[in-house]
């Protein structure tokens, strides 16, 4: 039985062919960001960061229409297993909300990703992004698939 997310938590598990490593460093390379942090209909990303524990993070995405300004800073940074950094958007209301990435091996090349987006101030800002981080996850998978 799965326990149900509290009112100000979003999880998402997600089985990735792709080694641990592998997951951890496409979270932590800009330029492999750039191509699959683009959710829905997110065209282009441009992604800034300082990989160290208080290091600043800065995820700008656009689609035709507008552009979307994420910040936060890395709270923890354990490779090959954990990644967490804070994340203050517009649909954060601008609270400091935090991500926490967990990469559980379960095959040689088969890894469970799941994803934590806790802290929200509001279920619908929460819900709005379960499509998004969603999104982001299946285009990881496929960049993954291309680059192997």
């Amino acid at each position: 039985m799965s326990v149900p997310e509290a009112a100000n938590t979003l999880v998402i598990r997600r089985r990735i062919e792709a080694t641990r490593e592998e997951l951890f460093d496409a979270w932590t390379n800009p330029a492999g960001m750039r191509i699959w942090m683009c959710p829905g209909s997110i065209s282009s990303a441009e992604v800034e960061m300082d990989l160290r524990i208080g290091g600043s993070l800065r995820i700008l995405m656009r689609d035709t229409a507008a552009t979307y300004e994420h910040h936060g800073v890395f709270t923890v940074i354990d490779r090959p297993a954990v990644l967490a950094f804070t994340w203050i958007a517009k649909a954060t209301d601008m609270h400091t909300t935090l991500v926490t990435v967990e990469f559980i091996e379960r095959g040689e090349i088969d890894t469970e990703l799941v994803l934590t987006h806790e802290r929200w101030p509001r279920s619908e800002g929460r819900d709005q992004y379960r499509g998004g981080w969603t999104s982001i996850l299946d285009k990881l998978a496929a960049f993954l698939r291309v680059r192997n």
